[in-house]
């Protein structure tokens, strides 16, 4: 695969990042506070990787890289971001595996 894909892909995230933190800043109002953190911290690192995911096309294996932090910030940002819509913490169960998967991204450019 074309390394420069890595940019389009982050441009999507990016909208989709911006486009999700500004529906939980304006017009998310769950019944239990505790899920707007949720999904700020999903927002959060949703925004923080799609600007690492920029740089996927420099890196040594960039596929590897940047299909990490694509699986990551779905696995990881989208099960927060549900889990906060619901109100259930039981669509939480595929973060802990996004977490991982942002880890190994990361790790994979030691490589």
């Amino acid at each position: 695969m074309d390394p420069q894909v890595w940019h389009k892909i982050a441009a999507i995230s990016g909208v989709s990042a911006l486009g999700f933190g500004t529906y939980g800043a304006h017009y998310l109002k769950p019944e239990n506070p505790d899920f707007k953190n949720v999904w700020n911290t999903a927002s959060l690192y949703h925004l923080v990787h799609t600007v690492a995911l920029v740089a996927a096309p420099v890196a040594k294996h960039p596929n590897v890289f940047g299909g990490l932090l694509t699986a990551g910030i779905l696995a990881f940002s989208g099960s927060c971001y549900v889990t906060a819509l619901y109100e259930d913490r039981k669509y939480a169960r595929f973060a802990p595996y996004g977490g991982f998967a942002f880890m190994a991204a990361w790790g994979s450019l030691l490589f």
